[in-house]
């Protein structure tokens, strides 16, 4: 055992009076050491019940034979940070998170890890810190929040950003809006739309390193403490078979968890952290491989923002196993990809296993069949073209019929405080294409995501009328034609550094494109002409970042 490096041996006796000084028994000494790593905190709705979930992870730990040691990392609440400088720590913190886990597993030679995130960049962060430690690692999140209910009316967070809108637009009263602002969001739990936080934890059950069950089990259900104990007794049972993480996160559990994004029109925040999970696995992908995942893949499961429906009632209709088993039948999966139960991912899938629904069950208002979906092809898009020579991103599935192709003059801004007071005075017009740039992972720094803007833009009904692009990053709670990760980045040189107001944009989701319309010799003098940029931070952890980071086309990772 590599545990064995901290305890075995009289020159280790040191060390083991320490581990005597945290109560361990002579059969806890000699048992495997196993790391439980959690986000939990007291600031973060999506982990404020995530002490729980590790005592239960811990006794399934001792359950089959293994000692359990706590520890936290950092987590930040996107919400809470939207819309002013806070945002900027949102993307960086995760590789603080994947360095942290990592700091913590080797300094004290664990024998194996359960990582229990939730939210946002924690879920991976923990992932990528798997990918990179390689030993026995199984992901349990705290689970989807329940939406909330005003009368007869479904609510999410994505309710409280939008109501700014219709409150600016005369649209709705303040009362009105804090009558949704207290309903919406009824307690613990990653916020209950197919948002970022929703989509990695989904995704790390199509993936493999979750168990079947976590992308969608309530956070408030008696069901998630039973799976946090069936993931402290799955690890133990990979440490016995010797399989380690990067033998589940390859080349096809990562095949299987873009195709799984793309059925279920997943946050366009994944694309950036699957990205950066390949790279620690090791694995080369390029963006442009996403639309081949897009094109063959049909859109089967619409959750909000992008309808009325929630993660609870994905849970009811037999969670992420209803969406893989129709993906299966159709041979769009890796059948034999190996997860975290020991077995394989087509295994886990047969009606007699036992972590696979009664798929008579399924409510087809939830997850569509390969026969009758939203789509022939995925919720996520991937735009090139002069604009974004390296890429950029959509969630196809959330825009309107009408701005699936659309061109416009451009309205420009350098920050997206900028954009916001702009969108609050209504100076934009209909058709416009709002640019905001110089928030990228090295210009903002951070990348920012834009969910107020966006937010505002549908709450004065103006989302399917204007188009939103940008070197940041969208909220997956974000509707409308909001496109980001526009690479390179303005701060780097990028096309977009170029664009006037006034130009003509034109955006063409269906065929992959995105265009500036100005001669390319144009595009050249004028990026020629502007000084270099100026980091925005002079110190701090942000600086660093900002120094290191790479573009958003490859995960926006740190350089070596």
């Amino acid at each position: 055992m590599r545990s064995d490096t901290v305890k075995k041996g009289i020159n280790r006796t040191p060390h083991r009076s320490l581990l005597w000084a945290l109560g361990c028994t002579e059969r806890e000494m000699n048992q495997p050491f196993v790391g439980v790593i959690s986000s939990f905190s007291e600031v973060v709705p999506g982990h404020m019940h995530l002490r729980q979930i590790n005592e239960a992870v811990k006794a399934g730990v001792r359950m089959a034979g293994g000692t359990p040691f706590e520890s936290n990392v950092i987590a930040v609440c996107d919400g809470i940070a939207m819309g002013h400088s806070g945002m900027k720590y949102s993307l960086s913190s995760r590789e603080l998170i994947a360095d942290s886990v990592e700091t913590v597993v080797l300094a004290h030679q664990y024998d194996a890890v359960v990582l229990i995130p939730s939210c946002d960049k924690i879920v991976p962060g923990m992932l990528m810190a798997a990918a990179r430690l390689d030993i026995p690692a199984v992901v349990v999140t705290g689970g989807p929040m329940l939406s909330g209910r005003l009368g007869d009316t479904r609510l999410d967070l994505n309710s409280a950003f939008t109501v700014v809108g219709a409150v600016v637009n005369g649209q709705m009263t303040e009362q009105q809006a804090k009558r949704i602002e207290q309903a919406c969001c009824p307690g613990c739990g990653s916020c209950a739309g197919m948002f970022t936080a929703n989509t990695m934890g989904c995704l790390s059950e199509a993936m493999g390193m979750a168990l079947p069950g976590n992308g969608a089990t309530p956070a408030v259900s008696s069901r998630r403490l039973a799976l946090a104990k069936e993931a402290g007794m799955a690890v133990m049972d990979l440490l016995r078979k010797g399989i380690t993480a990067r033998q589940i996160i390859n080349a096809k559990g990562l095949a299987n968890a873009f195709t799984c994004d793309m059925a279920m029109g997943g946050s366009t925040n994944s694309v950036l952290h699957l990205l950066a999970i390949a790279q620690e696995a090791g694995i080369h992908v390029n963006l442009s491989d996403l639309n081949n995942y897009s094109n063959t893949t049909p859109h089967l499961c619409k959750l909000s923002p992008a309808s009325d429906q929630y993660l609870e009632d994905l849970y009811y209709s037999g969670g992420i196993s209803a969406i893989l088993h129709e993906l299966q039948g159709i041979g769009l999966l890796k059948a034999d990809a190996m997860t975290v139960t020991g077995d394989t991912l087509a295994q886990n899938l047969e009606p007699d296993s036992r972590w696979a629904p009664d798929y008579a069950l399924v409510d087809r208002r939830v997850v569509r069949s390969p026969q009758d979906p939203y789509s022939e092809t995925g919720g996520l898009a991937v735009l090139f073209g002069n604009l974004a020579p390296e890429g950029a991103v959509v969630k196809r599935a959330a825009v309107a019929p009408a701005m699936m192709q659309h061109s416009g003059p451009a309205r420009v801004f350098d920050t997206e405080e900028e954009a916001t007071q702009a969108i609050m005075d209504n100076k934009f017009k209909v058709g416009d294409v709002i640019v905001i740039r110089y928030e990228g992972p090295k210009g903002g720094p951070g990348m920012r995501e834009m969910l107020t803007p966006t937010s505002l833009l549908s709450g004065m009904k103006m989302d399917d009328k204007v188009a939103l692009i940008t070197d940041g990053r969208f909220s997956g709670a974000t509707r409308g034609a909001a496109i980001g990760h526009i690479s390179p980045e303005a701060a780097s040189g990028g096309p977009l550094a170029a664009v006037k107001d006034g130009d003509l944009i034109e955006i063409d989701i269906p065929n992959h494109h995105l265009e500036l319309h100005v001669p390319e010799s144009e595009i050249k003098a004028r990026l020629a002409a502007l000084p270099v940029f100026e980091l925005r931070v002079q110190g701090g952890y942000l600086r660093r970042y900002a120094q290191a980071v790479t573009s958003a086309s490859t995960g926006a990772v740190l350089r070596d």
